[in-house]
């Protein structure tokens, strides 16, 4: 008779190899993920079938963890304009704690992730925006929630590639300036 699952163990695991991931990114073997976890590689493959199968669920852990933390920093706020609201968003985003996303989902983004996670690149977009909707109903303008999206998006790929945070802070500076303009017309 074989032993009976332990959610709880299983649950511990993926948060400790979830945390290494972030710090570190996705690595090619388990071993890295058995050191940071505590356990034998033996004991992820129990617990989690195959290394991409484990990858998978690292993968939707921190995915989960992202969409907990950024949501909220996109929340329009009834005593702030969403411009500041957005400045901090990027931030956070581009700082240190979205440091550790980027390292995750970078290599998602390209079809060489599509196995780990397919339609990765489209839920990583559209989930963003209905809370960026929200915000730019504040601004009476919801229908540019797209531009917001794919600014911050392409800012972050940009900052991603090349490292350069000033230039890219500075970019989404520029376009906060735009956003605050009075419309035309």
């Amino acid at each position: 008779m074989g032993r009976r699952p332990q959610p709880e163990i299983k649950q511990r695991l993926l948060a400790a190899c979830t945390d290494h991931a972030l710090q570190h990114g996705l690595p090619d073997r388990l071993e890295p993920l058995a050191t940071a976890a505590g356990t034998s590689q033996r004991m992820l493959i129990y617990h989690f079938g195959t290394r991409d199968d484990l990858l998978r669920h690292v993968l939707r852990e921190a995915r989960r963890r992202q969409v907990q933390a950024w949501s909220h920093l996109l929340q329009p706020r009834p005593d702030e304009p969403y411009p500041d609201t957005l400045q901090h968003a990027w931030n956070v985003m581009s700082g240190p704690q979205g440091a550790a996303y980027l390292r995750v989902f970078s290599p998602l983004h390209d079809a060489a992730g599509e196995p780990l996670w397919p339609g990765f690149r489209r839920v990583a977009t559209t989930d963003w925006l209905a809370p960026l909707e929200a915000g730019m109903s504040s601004l009476g303008r919801p229908d540019l929630a797209t531009v917001v999206l794919a600014v911050v998006r392409g800012l972050l790929m940009d900052l991603d590639a090349t490292g350069d945070v000033e230039r890219t802070d500075q970019g989404f500076r520029a376009f906060l300036h735009l956003l605050r303009a009075e419309p035309v017309g």
